[in-house]
């Protein structure tokens, strides 16, 4: 089988998750600057067998865009017409950097390792990844 990946698409920097090839378990894979996602995803795709693509579109409760959602429309238009044999969903990222900081916490992470906000992103994909999974078994 072959590998989802996710990406948790912000201004500067995107977090990179992906499963096993078996599909059953969310690892975080990267944090990478957003300027370098699709050089990245090129080459991740040539290198892995990627079956689909996932990326978090935020939105408010009201179902409204935030200011991140035309960011994420944005790139995913760019992946979409540089890797347009692997299928792209989107899916809900509400509250997904919140819950990745308690994740920290529950994980016991020190304080300045929480600062690090690549640290986040890369566990916001990774959530959003295994949410996903949950939601298709």
């Amino acid at each position: 089988m072959a590998r989802i990946l996710a990406i948790d698409y912000g201004g500067k920097r995107t977090g990179i998750a992906v499963t096993d090839p078996l599909q059953i378990i969310a690892t975080g894979l990267t944090t990478i600057d957003s300027k370098e996602l699709l050089p990245f995803l090129k080459k991740y795709c040539t290198d892995e067998q990627v079956e689909r693509i996932i990326i978090g579109l935020p939105k408010n409760w009201d179902d409204t865009d935030t200011h991140g959602t035309p960011l994420v429309e944005a790139a995913i238009k760019k992946i979409k017409k540089e890797l347009p044999h692997i299928p792209l969903e989107t899916v809900d990222e509400r509250y997904t950097s919140k819950m990745a900081k308690d994740a920290m916490i529950e994980m016991g992470m020190k304080k300045k390792d929480r600062r690090v906000k690549g640290n986040v992103d890369i566990i916001a994909a990774t959530i959003i990844l295994q949410e996903y999974l949950n939601r298709t078994i």
